[in-house]
């Protein structure tokens, strides 16, 4: 799966590997991910922390979803072999 940054509406950032997307439900799965706080973006109140933990899974709600980036596919592709 790709790489994926994903911004929430509470203005945290994720890092993970995609690993589904749910048309029906607008939810999009990551595993192994990373929450990195939220870096100064957060206006009013207190900033979140990064740490260090990677969780196994997170489900986002696309309805808490502020913005979504592809940072890189995951493992490359066989080049074929000429005949």
């Amino acid at each position: 799966g790709s790489r994926i940054s994903l911004i929430s509406k509470s203005e945290i950032r994720y890092e993970g590997t995609l690993y589904t997307i749910n048309t029906q439900e607008s939810t999009v799965a990551l595993q192994h991910v990373r929450s990195f706080g939220t870096e100064g973006r957060r206006a009013d109140g207190p900033q979140i922390q990064p740490s260090q933990e990677v969780y196994e899974y997170i489900i986002f709600r696309g309805a808490d979803i502020k913005d979504l980036n592809v940072m890189g596919g995951g493992a490359p592709e066989a080049a074929a072999q000429p005949p």
